[in-house]
């Protein structure tokens, strides 16, 4: 079955892109498959300068997920134009990288050193990072400011797509959407991480340092299935779908709501061979159903009357 895909002018070999933050930059998961098995690689959140993250403890499991406050922790855009890209570059897939900055003057600057970059294939604007206090969620939750993000990006993306990764934290997330696509995004990736926290009853202590955190896995699937359900009826560029994609079955759900792809994120961390094989299980469970193309199934959900 053919499995490409384009989204926004990235064009996939399959629908099968890895979820930023979750895969480090790629190279790390090579032990475990070959990374020309995926459609596309979103590589850990890159800001102007490095950043250390938030302090321990950062992660915590809970009931179908885990909780991450991370804080985008990376060495800067430099050190990964000259010290990691290279390497990626002698693999053949689509790399995305992903953006984080404070401001829009700042994500535009940070889009114009990964626009020139040859190897770098799109880039994935991160409006709706939840755990970092520099006004992550601030930008995720305002469509204004939304849109005033995404066109600071496409102004200085030159022919290099944009995808804008949005945020569930929203009383509408349509109007989130929309507010992207009038600036400009060439794609929608969505859903990020729910705001979360966790404690211990028994030392009466957040289990966080950051106390609010990003919850992300399997919880989360029917939140992400209802935003990208959403989002697909109401805007016209292509959305990746995640959250919550630990199957075959799994990713197919967003195909079927109408994604043109989807990323894989926690369950990366549970198997981190998953994400090699998913396509090729995803064309073999369209086969067994009887279902001839991706295009055929893409949104082919049957609403009650």
């Amino acid at each position: 079955m053919d499995m490409n895909v384009s989204v926004g002018g990235l064009q996939l070999r399959n629908p099968v892109m890895t979820a930023s933050g979750t895969f480090g930059n790629g190279l790390e998961f090579a032990p475990y498959g070959d990374l020309e098995k995926l459609g596309g690689i979103c590589v850990k959140g890159l800001s102007l300068k490095p950043r250390e993250g938030n302090p321990m403890p950062r992660i915590a499991e809970t009931p179908c997920g885990m909780l991450n406050a991370i804080g985008i922790q990376n060495p800067g855009v430099e050190y990964f134009v000259r010290s990691i890209l290279p390497s990626l570059k002698r693999v053949d897939v689509a790399v995305v990288a992903n953006l984080y900055a404070c401001d829009a003057d700042e994500f535009g600057e940070l889009a114009g050193i990964l626009a020139a970059e040859e190897g770098v294939h799109a880039l994935e604007v991160n409006v709706s990072c939840p755990n970092v206090k520099e006004g992550g969620a601030a930008f995720g939750q305002d469509p204004s400011q939304i849109a005033r993000v995404t066109e600071s990006v496409k102004k200085r993306a030159g022919n290099t797509p944009v995808m804008v990764k949005l945020s569930p934290n929203v009383t509408d997330i349509v109007e989130c959407a929309r507010a992207a696509v009038d600036g400009g995004a060439d794609s929608l990736s969505l859903i990020n991480t729910l705001l979360g926290m966790a404690v211990d009853a028994r030392n009466r202590r957040p289990r966080i340092a950051n106390v609010v955190a990003g919850l992300s896995g399997p919880a989360i699937k029917p939140v992400a299935l209802r935003c990208v359900h959403q989002v697909c009826r109401a805007v016209d560029v292509p959305v990746v779908g995640l959250g919550g994609i630990a199957s075959a079955e799994d990713a197919l759900e967003f195909i079927l709501v109408g994604a043109h792809a989807v990323q894989v994120g926690t369950a990366n961390f549970l198997r981190p061979d998953f994400a090699f094989s998913l396509a090729d299980d995803m064309a073999a469970l369209l086969s067994d159903m009887g279902v001839e193309s991706l295009d055929e199934y893409r949104g082919s959900l049957v609403l009650p009357l």
